[in-house]
C-alpha cells in the first residue's frame, strides 16, 4: 500500500519499474526540453492564470458532481455520484489536457501540433485548442476508428485540423500513435506532440496526469461539501488511462478510498478479443515507456479489441502499472455487452447518454454499489458524452453489426 509520501515519478521519469524514456536519439533532446519547459510553466503564475482562466470560462469548469438518485434507488446500495466530465466544452475530459499542452506549445514557440486519437475526443479537443490559439494541427487516426467515429472526424476538420487516416496494423489507436510519433521524429524542431493519455516517454505521463488531476481535486472538494467526508470508492474506465489517472491522483494518499480502474474485456478475457492489458498483459515497452502490455509468447504486441474506440489500446499508462503492483488501485474488466447494458440503464434512469468508455466504469459500479452500505458513496468518472457512440450503439442493439 502507498504511503503519505507518494512523489512519483522519480527524476528519471519512472513509476517504480515502469515509465522511462525509450525513444530514438532524435527525440531525446525534445523530451528533455519539454520536461524543463513544463516545470518552468507550472511554476509561472502567468501560465497558471491563463490555464485556469480558460478552464473556467472556455471549458466550463468546475463540472458538477451529480447525485444519481434514481440509479442509487434502483441498486439499493451505496450512493452513486457522477463526475460530469461529459459537460465540458467538446464533451469529454480530453480538453483539460489538450488545452494545457497547447498553451505549453505556444509558450515553447512551436506553432505546429501533431496528435493521435482513438474515439476522436482527444482529436476534437486538440483541434479545438489549436483553433483557439492559432496553431496548425494534424491528427493521426486509425481507419477503423475513422469508420466508427465519422462525426468526430468531421468536427476535427471543421475546426481546421488535417485528419490523416492510418491503415497499418489493426488501424486503431496503437497504429495512430505509431504514425504520430514517426511524424514528430522528423518535425521535432517546429512541432509539439500533444499526447492524449498518460503514456509515452517521460514527461508525458506526468504532464497528462497533472493536467487531468483537476478532475480528482474538484471531486474531492465537492464530495466533502455534499457528504462531509470522502467517498468510500472511486471508479473510472481505463484504456491508456488519462481520465482514471486524473481522478485517482488526488486520492492516492487517502487510503480509506478504494480506487477501481475498469478496462475493456471486449468479448471476454478468455478470448483474443479484449483490451484487458492489466488483467492479461505483462510488462513490456511500447511507445517510449515500460508498462503492462498485451503480448504473445514471442513478446509481439497483440491487437486489442473493444466496442469502445477509446479503450481499444493494448497497454496502459506506466503509473497505472505501478499502482497495480503496489495494490493501491484495483483493476477490473467489463465486457462489451455489460457496458451496453449499463449505457441503456443510465439513459433510462437518469436521462444521461454516456460514452461507451464511461459505460465500462458504470457497469462495474453496478456490481460494486449493492455490496456496500447505504451510507457509503461511490463516485464514477463520467469521462465523456455518448453522442459520438450513438451509431455504434444503434447498430449493435439493432442487430446490424
Amino acid at each position: 500500500m502507498t504511503s503519505l509520501t507518494y512523489t512519483l515519478p522519480d527524476e528519471r521519469g519512472h513509476f517504480g519499474a515502469y515509465g522511462g524514456r525509450y525513444v530514438p536519439e532524435t527525440l531525446m533532446q525534445a523530451v528533455l526540453e519539454l520536461e524543463i519547459e513544463y516545470k518552468k510553466a507550472m511554476a509561472d503564475p502567468s501560465f497558471q492564470r491563463s490555464l485556469h482562466g480558460l478552464l473556467k470560462d472556455y471549458v466550463g469548469r468546475e463540472t458538477p458532481l451529480y447525485f444519481a438518485h434514481n440509479l442509487t434507488e434502483h441498486l439499493k446500495g451505496a450512493k452513486i455520484y457522477l463526475k460530469r466530465e461529459d459537460l465540458n466544452h467538446t464533451g469529454a475530459h480530453k480538453i483539460n489536457n489538450s488545452l494545457g499542452q497547447a498553451l505549453l506549445a505556444e509558450r515553447m514557440g512551436k506553432r505546429k501540433v501533431v496528435a493521435e486519437t482513438g474515439a476522436g475526443q482527444h482529436g476534437v479537443a486538440t483541434a479545438t485548442a489549436c483553433a483557439l490559439l492559432g496553431l496548425e494541427c494534424m491528427i493521426y487516426m486509425g481507419a477503423e476508428d475513422i469508420h466508427r467515429q465519422q462525426m468526430n472526424v468531421f468536427r476535427m476538420e471543421l475546426l481546421g485540423a488535417k485528419v490523416i487516416s492510418v491503415n497499418s496494423g489493426s488501424a486503431t489507436l496503437k497504429d495512430a500513435v505509431n504514425e504520430a510519433l514517426r511524424y514528430w521524429v522528423t518535425n521535432v524542431e517546429d512541432t509539439h506532440y500533444i499526447l492524449g493519455s498518460v503514456m509515452g516517454p517521460h514527461p508525458f505521463p506526468m504532464i497528462v496526469r497533472d493536467f487531468q488531476s483537476v478532475i480528482g481535486y474538484e471531486t474531492r472538494k465537492q464530495f466533502i461539501e455534499k457528504e462531509g467526508k470522502l467517498p468510500e470508492a472511486v471508479v473510472a474506465c481505463i484504456g491508456g488511462g488519462s481520465n482514471a489517472m486524473g481522478m485517482f491522483y488526488p486520492f492516492i494518499k487517502d487510503e480509506t478510498v478504494r480506487l477501481f480502474g475498469v478496462e475493456a474485456a471486449g468479448l471476454g478475457i478468455d478470448t483474443y478479443k479484449h483490451a484487458a492489458s492489466m488483467t492479461k498483459g505483462k510488462p513490456g515497452i511500447l511507445h517510449g515507456a515500460m508498462m503492462y502490455l498485451l503480448q504473445d509468447g514471442n513478446g509481439q504486441i497483440q491487437e486489442a479489441h473493444s466496442i469502445s474506440a477509446g479503450l481499444d489500446y493494448p497497454g496502459v499508462g506506466p503509473e497505472h502499472s505501478h499502482l497495480k503492483d503496489i495494490g493501491r488501485v484495483h483493476y477490473e474488466s467489463i465486457k462489451d455487452e455489460e457496458a451496453l447494458e449499463a449505457l441503456k440503464l443510465l439513459c433510462q434512469l437518469e436521462g444521461i447518454i454516456p460514452a461507451l468508455e464511461s459505460s465500462h466504469a458504470i457497469a462495474y459500479a453496478l456490481k460494486l454499489a449493492p455490496t456496500m452500505n447505504r451510507d457509503d458513496g461511490v463516485v464514477i468518472c463520467l469521462s465523456g458524452r455518448g453522442d459520438k457512440d450513438v451509431e455504434t450503439v444503434r447498430a449493435r442493439l439493432g442487430g446490424n453489426e
